[in-house]
């Protein structure tokens, strides 16, 4: 199955299981957080995280220091797969906190903006300057410094390739 650009004008997948597209997210936006915390979702991002929620999606942290958005039709398996899981494991019991605990439904406004909330942003250390990054069906938000140090990081291959990347051709 290939991938299909919208009517709506958004990157689709293959249907999921509710018969129903998801939305691709790709691409680097750099974007400014204004005074009250809020972003301009870039145009080619609002339907996708929109579709099927009423303009919601839900924000959460992530280990790696940034944010993740998602669609709320897409995190709330992942929501319910992570809290099937058994909580008297302290790694499991960690991670529900980080990834639930933080997660937060935001709605997106008539501008086309969200409001990040405030343990969110300092969560991530977001000041003024940020970074969205699709990545597939969700997307990360970025501190730009952080976000432009985790770019030098990566292509130094420090490391050498993952195991699973090494027959992957561009």
């Amino acid at each position: 199955m290939g991938v299909a650009v919208g009517v709506d004008g958004f990157t689709e997948s293959p249907a999921d299981d509710s018969g129903g597209q998801s939305p691709l997210f790709r691409g680097v936006s750099e974007l400014v957080l204004d005074a009250k915390g809020r972003i301009a979702v870039p145009a080619r991002h609002r339907d996708g995280l929109a579709a099927g929620s009423n303009g919601h999606c839900v924000v959460t942290a992530d280990h790696g220091g940034c944010l993740l958005i998602y669609p709320r039709q897409t995190w709330e398996p992942i929501q319910a797969r992570l809290m099937s899981l058994s909580s008297f494991d302290d790694r499991i019991r960690s991670i529900q906190r980080l990834l639930v605990g933080h997660a937060d439904d935001v709605e997106i406004d008539a501008a086309g903006r969200i409001l990040v909330p405030p343990a969110l942003r300092r969560y991530a250390g977001l000041d003024k300057r940020v970074v969205l990054v699709g990545q597939g069906q969700k997307l990360e938000l970025w501190d730009e410094a952080k976000w432009q140090a985790q770019v030098a990081q990566t292509i130094t291959f420090s490391g050498g390739l993952p195991a699973g990347l090494e027959g992957l051709s561009l």
